[in-house]
């Protein structure tokens, strides 16, 4: 990698603190309709509002040793793992979009494309997990910012291919999750629906193997955890237990690891 590509990688492992910090906030306050912007940041014991110093990603929870500057309550450890992990996972972003293509006009935005796909993956997930939803007002607004970022980098390298393909995977994920939550409304959702079609989108940008792999990856990772669940006795079988973690979970893997297994998988049969 280049001094430039190193930089973008940084650059970007720090922006996802900064983001990590805001989707706090996103997983807190959305599901429960309350303003992303007003008020401020306040601890959730006394009310008190969080100082500019006392807000900065990771390091803040780390001086106050996890409690707060006015009440001395414990302030949860998830805050600064959203952050941190948030900034891992932006710079993981970054190594893969730069590592290989360099930077160009396309590689931007795509990355600008994943870094956002990125951003709603954790909020996703976690809102998810906590609340059993998966908000339109973070789901919708993926269609058009995928479309415009993706579509872009399609005109500009002149790659209407994938832009097509885009569109195909995006149907095609959407009416396939449709056709389950008709068949079995009470393991599927329509939030669980409307995800697939944006994930569908992206997976099939980059092409078909990326797509396969990761709409697979959904249903064994999320068959592995319910039989871990039920060994352990952490769930029945009619526990509800939410899919779109493991839907955002397999997208990834195609998105990092779709070409090369679905190429291995390939080679196994002779068509490699």
């Amino acid at each position: 990698m280049t001094t430039i590509d190193i930089f973008v990688v940084v650059f970007s492992g720090l922006l996802g603190l900064v983001i990590g910090s805001f989707l706090n906030v996103v997983v807190w306050r959305l599901p429960q309709g309350r303003s992303l912007s007003r008020p401020g940041s306040a601890c959730p014991t006394c009310g008190h509002p969080i100082r500019w110093y006392d807000n900065i990603p990771v390091a803040s929870w780390l001086v106050l040793r996890g409690r707060c500057r006015d009440c001395g309550q414990p302030i949860s450890a998830r805050y600064p793992l959203v952050e941190l992990a948030t900034g891992l996972f932006f710079a993981g972003v970054a190594w893969w979009a730069v590592g290989s293509a360099g930077i160009t006009v396309v590689t931007v935005l795509a990355l600008a494309a994943f870094l956002y796909l990125a951003a709603i993956s954790v909020a996703l997930a976690l809102i998810d997990l906590d609340s059993h939803t998966l908000p339109n007002k973070i789901v919708l607004p993926a269609y058009v910012v995928g479309i415009v970022l993706l579509g872009s980098a399609s005109i500009a390298s002149s790659d209407f291919e994938s832009l097509i393909r885009a569109g195909i995977g995006m149907v095609a994920m959407y009416v396939a999750y449709f056709l389950m939550a008709i068949a079995y409304p009470g393991g599927m959702g329509f939030g669980d629906v409307k995800l697939a079609g944006v994930l569908g989108l992206f997976l099939a940008w980059l092409g078909w193997g990326e797509l396969l792999v990761g709409a697979f990856a959904a249903f064994v990772l999320g068959g592995v955890f319910s039989i871990i669940l039920l060994a352990f006795r952490r769930a029945g079988r009619k526990s509800g237990i939410p899919f779109g973690p493991w839907m955002l979970a397999g997208a990834w893997v195609g998105i990092f690891l779709g070409d090369s297994i679905f190429a291995g998988y390939l080679s196994l049969f002779g068509l490699g």
